[in-house]
């Protein structure tokens, strides 16, 4: 089969790809940036990679006819303020263009939508249903509720609040009701729904087996993991002050933050489990998805997170703007250190941030990301989706990977934190050398004055980190 993949550079997308690529389909990858679509080499033979953006219908014009079915994983929540109005045309630019083939089925993930009052995002969610609905295509829709698994913003979100927290003064939200799933059971959903003739035209809620309050999920996280938490739940932080507080705890970005407190206090439990039936899977309980998830973790197995989405930073980005360091009207700090080995130079440098730090002075890097967070940048707390690995358009602390050879040893950064201008990091291997480049272009007068500002600090900083870089 012929199965067009939108959504493929994901969350759900990377972890699905190889999923319908193990049944042998031909499998068209609609990616708007093809520099950043990195699927493993094993999977490269059953893959066309189309270059297409959802917003642009001409771009959507070299669309195969010969397709037969598609997975619409595509969501712009927190990438903008009118992301709802981005969603409705991406979705009517896809259904047109859809149309146009020999296309019989499309499967959409959605969110759960069954109360009369819903927030902006889950609004969304419905239109963009609507929307789809009106091609002359069959439809089908899984609504998912919160979804457990490595890297998913639900569980980083939980394990923030719960790992950093001994005591939360939370918002009345926390005594909502949802069914949470397992990553691994909607794959498994998504797999089972495609090409099934009892799944056309109707939409499923997809859920687990255990119905929860966010307290409890809260609470049983960190009764999984060995640790004591008392939660006091107080009536009066507004919606404002609720975001402002999942932002500062946890690694999401305001926006995100905002569009979840949003969707937190409607609740979302499955109308039936006929989609279980009609597929003959069960999906596991809560802690059962945790237990897989933690498993994941230790084995360093987390295929994709949602913090390698540009939703994460707030802003919307093309990387092909950013993918060299600029010269003209520039500030320059460039360092350069012979090093011992080639090897284990390159691979600290492909172990930089997260857990491991900078290696020198992360007391700064801490401070400069809590200032990050203060004035609504993404702070250090995103930290790397892989402790070894990086690829482009990855997140890295307050930092997106553009471009990372680790062959030639090239590795360039660009910054998303919040700056009165625009900033690049570059690591290079040349003439037996490592070549340390930190990059800034202004923005003003304040730019500049900015850069004058932290020069000191950058010596200190660049001096110490390619020092230990190349020791």
């Amino acid at each position: 089969m012929n199965i067009l993949l939108t959504g493929a550079t994901g969350y759900i997308g990377k972890r699905l790809l190889p999923i319908l690529a193990e049944e042998n389909h031909t499998i068209y990858c609609l990616v708007r940036d093809k520099d950043r679509f990195n699927p493993p080499s094993s999977l490269r033979s059953k893959i066309v990679v189309i270059e297409g953006d959802l917003l642009k219908a001409q771009s959507l014009n070299q669309l195969p006819k010969q397709l037969d079915y598609a997975y619409y994983l595509v969501h712009s929540m927190s990438s903008s303020d009118d992301y709802d109005d981005l969603e409705e045309k991406s979705a009517l630019n896809f259904k047109n263009a859809i149309d146009n083939t020999n296309i019989h089925q499309v499967i959409y993930l959605s969110g759960m939508t069954n109360e009369d009052k819903l927030s902006k995002h889950l609004q969304s969610r419905r239109k963009v249903e609507e929307v789809l609905s009106s091609g002359l295509f069959a439809l089908t829709t899984l609504r998912a509720g919160i979804i457990i698994g490595s890297g998913s913003a639900s569980f980083e979100i939980i394990r923030d609040l719960v790992e950093k927290l001994p005591l939360m003064v939370a918002p009345k939200w926390l005594k909502t009701k949802c069914q949470p799933i397992g990553i691994r059971d909607v794959l498994i959903i998504l797999k089972k729904t495609l090409a099934n003739k009892n799944t056309f035209n109707k939409n499923f809620d997809i859920a687990g087996s255990d119905i929860l309050s966010y307290k409890e999920m809260l609470l049983v996280f960190a009764k999984m993991r060995g640790l004591k938490r008392r939660i006091l739940i107080v009536p009066v932080l507004t919606p404002r002050l609720s975001s402002y507080w999942l932002y500062f705890v946890t690694s999401t970005s305001y926006k995100l933050a905002r569009s979840l407190v949003e969707s937190m206090k409607i609740e979302v439990v499955a109308r039936n489990a006929e989609i279980n039936e009609i597929l003959n899977h069960k999906p596991v309980g809560y802690q059962d998805a945790l237990q897989r998830t933690f498993e994941k973790i230790n084995n360093n197995e987390i295929v994709s997170s949602w913090k390698d989405s540009y939703a994460s930073s707030g802003f919307d980005l093309d990387i092909n703007d950013f993918i060299e360091a600029p010269n003209h009207g520039c500030f320059k700090d460039k360092r350069t250190r012979k090093y011992t080995l080639k090897e284990k130079t390159i691979k600290k440098v492909w172990q930089l941030g997260g857990r491991n730090g900078w290696y020198y002075a992360n007391w700064m890097w801490k401070l400069r990301g809590y200032l990050d967070k203060l004035v609504g940048g993404v702070g250090l707390r995103r930290g790397r989706t892989h402790p070894t690995k990086l690829t482009a358009g990855d997140a890295l602390d307050f930092w997106r990977v553009l471009y990372a050879d680790e062959k030639s040893g090239k590795l360039l950064l660009y910054a998303e934190m919040k700056l009165p201008g625009e900033a690049w990091l570059e690591f290079e291997i040349k003439d037996n050398k490592l070549v340390q480049t930190a990059t800034f272009r202004p923005l003003g007068i304040l730019g500049r004055l900015y850069w004058y500002s932290v020069l000191p600090l950058h010596g200190i900083i660049f001096r110490g980190m390619i020092k230990r870089i190349a020791a």
